[in-house]
C-alpha cells in the first residue's frame, strides 16, 4: 500500500500552521502596513512640521551646508534622498553615536526643499513605520532575526505548498472541490472559507514568501542562482582612487555629472564624501531603462569629490542575470513596482493571511473539542 501524499500534507499543514502560523501571520501584516510605508509615515509625522511653501527643486548643496552646521559632530558621509516630493529632502547618516551597537539605526532628517531647515529628526527604529519595518524584517532581534525570519520563510512557503496539495482535486472531482457548501455544519463552513481564501491568495502569498527568504537570505540565495545563471557582479571602485583632499564638488554637481555618465537615468539617491578625510567620493545611485525599482535602484555611479572624475560606473543594464534576479526581489516584495491597484492587492493579502490563520485554528480547536 503506497503513501497517502494527500493525507500526509495535511498532516503538515496543520502542525505548520499550529507552529509558525503566528509569526507568518505577524510578518505579514507588518508587510501589508509597509505597502504604504511613506505614505503612513509621511501622514503621522511631517504635516505638523512642513511649512507652506511654495514649490521649489531641492536644494541639496544648501541642505549639505545645514546639516554640517546642524549636526557638528556628524563628519561622516551624508545621504540625500532624491525624491518626486517637491516639499522634503530626506536624509540619512549611518552609525551614530546615538545608536552605537544596533545593527541597523541610522539618523533620519528631514529639510525644507531650499534646504535651510530641519523640520524633524529621527532614528531609524525608534518611529512608527521603522519599528514595524524592523519586525517585519527582523522580528527585532538584529541580524539573528533576518536569518530566522528567512528559514521561517522557508517553511512558510511549504506551509502553503502542502495546503495545496492537501486540497488538490482528484480526477473529475475540481467542481467538487471548488464548490462552496453553505449547508454545511461549523467545521464544514470554517474549511470552505479557508479553502476559497487561501485559492484566492495562494499566488501572491508564494510570491511574496519565496521574495521574502531571498531578500533574507542573500547569500544563501546567490549560492543558489550562480550555477545556473552566472557570477553575481559587484562594483570594482577602490576608494583609494579617490583624491585625498577636502571635497569642492557639490551634491548638485556630483548629481549632474552622474545624470550624463547614465543618460536618461533618474537620480534616487545622493551620498556625499566626509569630512573627516577617509571617504573623499560621491556615490550617486539611480535608476536607467529597464530596473524596477525607482527609490532604491542598482546603478552606481562613483566620482572623486575634488576633481569630479569619474571613477567607476556600475550599469543595471549590464549586471548579468543573477544580479537582475535579486535586482527584482524588493520592488515585487514591498510591492512598489506595482500600480496602486497592485499595492491594494499587497496589503489585502496581507490581512487574508490573518483570516486564514484564525480559520485554521478555530477549525482546528472546534475539532479537537478544545471549544
Amino acid at each position: 500500500m503506497g503513501i497517502n501524499w494527500r493525507k500526509v500534507h495535511r498532516r503538515i499543514h496543520l502542525w505548520l500552521g499550529l507552529s509558525v502560523g503566528i509569526l507568518f501571520t505577524v510578518i505579514a501584516l507588518s508587510g501589508a502596513i509597509l505597502v504604504f510605508y511613506n505614505e503612513l509615515d509621511s501622514a503621522l509625522n511631517l504635516p505638523a512640521t512642513q511649512p507652506q511653501q511654495a514649490a521649489v527643486s531641492p536644494d541639496y548643496d544648501t541642505a549639505l551646508k545645514t546639516l554640517r552646521t546642524a549636526y557638528p559632530d556628524k563628519t561622516r558621509s551624508w545621504r540625500f534622498e532624491v525624491t518626486n516630493d517637491a516639499g522634503v529632502i530626506p536624509a540619512r547618516y549611518y552609525n551614530p553615536k546615538e545608536t552605537a551597537g544596533e545593527d541597523f539605526a541610522p539618523m533620519m532628517v528631514w529639510l525644507t526643499a531650499d534646504g535651510t531647515t530641519v523640520l524633524r529628526r529621527d532614528f531609524w527604529g525608534q518611529y512608527f513605520v521603522t519599528w514595524i519595518y524592523n519586525l517585519h524584517f527582523r522580528l527585532l532581534l538584529g541580524k539573528t532575526g533576518g536569518i530566522i525570519v528567512g528559514y521561517l520563510g522557508l517553511a512558510c512557503t511549504y506551509l502553503l505548498i502542502s495546503g495545496l496539495i492537501a486540497w488538490w482535486p482528484k480526477r473529475g472531482q475540481w467542481a467538487r472541490q471548488l464548490r462552496f457548501k453553505r449547508k454545511a455544519n461549523k467545521i464544514g463552513l470554517l474549511y470552505d472559507w479557508h479553502k476559497t481564501l487561501g485559492l484566492i491568495s495562494a499566488v501572491p502569498l508564494l510570491l511574496l514568501c519565496v521574495t521574502g527568504v531571498m531578500l533574507a537570505l542573500p547569500e544563501e540565495s546567490r549560492f543558489v542562482l550562480e550555477p545556473v545563471f552566472g557570477q553575481s557582479q559587484f562594483a570594482k571602485f577602490a576608494p583609494e582612487n579617490a583624491t585625498s583632499a577636502p571635497h569642492v564638488i557639490s551634491p548638485a554637481q556630483a548629481l549632474a555629472i552622474a545624470k550624463q555618465a547614465l543618460p536618461d537615468s533618474k537620480g534616487a539617491w545622493i551620498e556625499t564624501p566626509d569630512d573627516e578625510g577617509s571617504r573623499a567620493h560621491y556615490r550617486i545611485r539611480l535608476q536607467v531603462s529597464g530596473d524596477p525599482s525607482r527609490r532604491f535602484p542598482h546603478s552606481y555611479v562613483y566620482i572623486d569629490g575634488v576633481s569630479g572624475k569619474l571613477l567607476e560606473v556600475f550599469d543595471y543594464q549590464q549586471q548579468g542575470a543573477t544580479n537582475t534576479i535579486m535586482n527584482w526581489l524588493h520592488p515585487l516584495h514591498d510591492g512598489t513596482y506595482f500600480t496602486l491597484a497592485g499595492r491594494i492587492l499587497w496589503l489585502l493579502t496581507g490581512v487574508l493571511t490573518l483570516a486564514l490563520f484564525v480559520l485554521g485554528i478555530w477549525r482546528w480547536m472546534l475539532r479537537a473539542r478544545y471549544i
